[in-house]
């Protein structure tokens, strides 16, 4: 095992516009801690069919990087999990809470940059969840403004290769059901797939 720990975590947010059928609806995912997976019913539909939309957050002014559009972002906390800190960032920059996730998942993806505002280079996990339509995320002072937005859109829109790459991940990966049971996580952090 290495013994590297991530200095930030990311966390995209995807939805189809339409809502899911009925019959796709399953029970609600576990509670963080749990060690249950969200089961396959859960991904029977999720993300599957209907458009696609990613949620871009513009970073508000004030802040490092004012105007940037991007996902969830923030540094973990002493002594936190990588998922467990994916999961609180989301819901101090969205509202958006584990009850109100259809789908977590890992995209498989470690971004390691140089910045210049702490002298050092960074790295940070990427993760992505599924929302219902029917949820709506809550700005925090972190940003000034949200946008839904197909995957082209949002592939114009942010800035950093690595975003592009997560967007295209989700694209890829995430809308195929015989994929996405491969990077799905209970909200506990462990592979759902066992």
């Amino acid at each position: 095992m290495s013994p590297l720990r991530p200095d930030i975590v990311d966390v995209w947010i995807y939805r189809n516009r339409e809502a899911r059928p009925a019959a796709v609806s399953g029970p609600a995912p576990s509670p963080p801690g749990s060690g249950q997976a969200a089961g396959p019913e859960r991904l029977a539909g999720a993300a599957f069919g209907g458009d696609l939309e990613i949620l871009l957050l513009r970073r508000s002014p004030g802040r490092i990087l004012p105007g940037l559009w991007q996902c969830v972002s923030g540094r973990l906390e002493p002594g936190e999990t990588v998922a467990a800190g994916a999961l609180r960032e989301l819901r101090e920059e969205t509202g958006i809470g584990p009850e109100q996730i259809a789908g977590f998942y890992d995209l498989d993806q470690v971004n390691q940059f140089h910045e210049p505002s702490v002298g050092a280079v960074v790295t940070g996990v990427i993760f992505a969840v599924w929302i219902p339509a029917a949820v709506a995320p809550i700005l925090s002072y972190e940003h000034d403004a949200m946008r839904w937005v197909s995957p082209s859109e949002a592939l114009q829109l942010v800035v950093w290769p690595a975003y592009r790459e997560s967007i295209r991940r989700i694209a890829e990966n995430l809308v195929d059901p015989e994929r996405a049971i491969w990077f799905e996580l209970n909200l506990a952090g462990q592979r759902a797939r066992g």
